[in-house]
């Protein structure tokens, strides 16, 4: 995983916005939540956390052929985040691209990862989680900028022995609460 430094508690958004850290607390369990500085994106905190990943579990990149974002604040339409944090991680090559379906995206990028394991399609996945929707969250609406920060986490999927892994996946969208 990789999170931003600053910290940003529920006294700090008391500051900003008409709440207190009980009204916080007692809705979401939230205590505090992680800002990006300007110049973190979603693609620096997704190869921080790959980087880490790395560090943590030596030779854990090796043979990964499909990189996955799921993001919600890419850092740009095109590239893709997937493929910058590919290209900056040493998976050059590598098949790349983003998932956008806000709260849910890890789980779809989980999803498609191992779908493309099991079609033969890709050897190895790795699946990154990646938001800096500190700046897309309008700060001054008590509602939402307590509920969303920034970080990002990121995995490894590879094959595994048949009865193992993931048995299934149930996904589904409403979009009645749309415009």
């Amino acid at each position: 995983s990789a999170l931003p430094a600053r910290r940003v508690s529920n006294a700090d958004m008391a500051e900003m916005v008409d709440t207190t850290d009980e009204w916080i607390v007692s809705r979401t369990g939230i205590r505090e939540r992680r800002h990006a500085a300007p110049d973190e994106s979603s693609s620096v905190l997704g190869i921080r956390a790959t980087q880490n990943l790395s560090e943590r579990f030596p030779g854990a990149l090796d043979g990964v052929n499909l990189v996955i974002c799921a993001t919600s604040s890419p850092d740009a339409m095109f590239p893709s985040t997937a493929a910058l944090i590919a290209g900056q991680v040493g998976l050059k090559g590598a098949a790349a691209f983003d998932v956008s379906v806000a709260c849910s995206g890890f789980v779809y990028a989980l999803s498609a990862a191992h779908s493309m394991i099991q079609s033969g399609l890709a050897r190895r996945a790795l699946v990154i989680g990646a938001e800096v929707m500190s700046g897309l969250v309008d700060q001054n609406d008590r509602n939402t900028a307590i509920l969303f920060g920034d970080g990002a986490g990121a995995v490894v999927l590879g094959p595994v022995a048949e009865g193992l892994g993931f048995q299934s996946f149930v996904l589904g969208a409403d979009s009645s609460g749309g415009p």
